[in-house]
């Protein structure tokens, strides 16, 4: 399977935008470019919070506009809905099917199936609007029909229960993507808290299971997402993987030295590899502190261009995983929206 993340010409995007002479100019330009080009978002949390909110029950979800939907409304935690997603032009969705850590050795196999179910559900509810993909080609043929291309995520190594068998299952239901940790090592590869001061690392990135799991995603078609993992797991998957690996949702550790962002080194071998860095809009991992612009998102996005170049770089924003937001774009007098408090992401 040929799975290409990188659809959308951010580079170009981003040119034509610059070079536009007034706000509205610069919109219009990027309004044309994503009328033909797909805009791909690397990762969406909004099915744990279906999970949260509705205990995974679709009967009375109404997913056109949550904006003035109780308990959506209120929460911090929500910012999508099929009118924002189309408002934003964006073409292809990757959900995530999230995981929690405390599931480990426990029933994370059980909660990555019944989150895949709970996107698969999501999606069969709204065929008008929405269709599920697996393929790079089916994500060109969604932008075509006006549909949003919808992609699934596994997020959480532990979600494989340490079984190739439980992996290879996974993608047969639909699965494109496996972050190799979330917030937690698994007894096969170390996350990114093992780079903060004071952690020692114990097997060094990943293992020789760990490598095979990269190995068997790679002769599935199942891109390797480094999200969450630490820098020696970062070097080591893309020393072992033969495929282009994806960053699903991180920035430039040398805007932001969050353990969760990516180095400049590992950006170089990025590029050499052909993978990808989707930025995340989470102001923790863009100005390491609670609040951002979009300016200081472009500079992350300009960053991962100048390190790793054009073609290496996306976005991944993390909407409804965050409950810490606050983005505004002062030039242009663009004022979306705030929401502070702390983040699981």
């Amino acid at each position: 399977m040929r799975m290409v993340v990188g659809v959308m010409v951010l580079g170009q995007l981003l040119t034509r935008i610059l070079l536009a002479a007034h706000a509205g100019d610069r919109l219009a330009a990027a309004r044309r470019i994503l009328r033909d080009v797909p805009l791909i978002d690397g990762h969406n949390d909004l099915p744990w919070n279906i999970r949260k909110f509705l205990k995974n029950q679709l009967r009375e979800f109404r997913f056109d506009d949550l904006r003035d939907t109780h308990p959506w409304s209120r929460s911090a935690w929500s910012h999508t809905d099929l009118r924002r997603l189309k408002e934003g032009m964006v073409a292809a969705q990757f959900w995530s099917a999230y995981v929690p850590c405390s599931s480990q050795h426990l029933d994370s196999v059980q909660l990555a199936l019944e989150q895949i179910d709970l996107i698969r559900r999501l999606v069969n509810k709204h065929p008008e609007s929405m269709v599920l993909v697996t393929t790079a080609e089916g994500i060109e043929r969604a932008h075509k029909e006006g549909r949003l291309a919808s992609l699934i995520g596994v997020e959480g190594g532990h979600a494989v229960g340490a079984s190739l068998a439980v992996l290879r299952m996974l993608y047969e239901l639909g699965a494109r993507y496996l972050t190799l940790t979330h917030t937690c090592n698994t007894p096969w590869a170390e996350c990114s808290t093992a780079d903060e001061p004071g952690q020692v690392a114990r097997i060094g990135g990943l293992s020789n299971f760990g490598k095979s799991i990269v190995l068997e995603m790679n002769r599935l078609g199942m891109m390797v997402d480094l999200s969450h993992v630490s820098v020696p797991t970062m070097l080591v998957a893309m020393k072992t993987s033969r495929a282009p690996v994806i960053f699903s949702h991180s920035s430039a550790h040398a805007l932001c030295n969050s353990s969760r962002n990516v180095p400049d080194h590992a950006l170089r071998r990025l590029a050499q590899t052909d993978g990808i860095v989707m930025v995340s809009f989470y102001p923790h991992f863009i100005s390491c502190g609670e609040k951002s612009t979009l300016e200081d998102v472009a500079a992350h996005i300009d960053h991962v261009r100048k390190i790793a170049g054009v073609d290496h770089v996306g976005i991944g924003a993390g909407y409804d995983g965050i409950n810490l937001f606050e983005t505004t774009w002062p030039r242009m007098g663009w004022n979306l929206w705030r929401k502070r408090s702390r983040t699981r992401i």
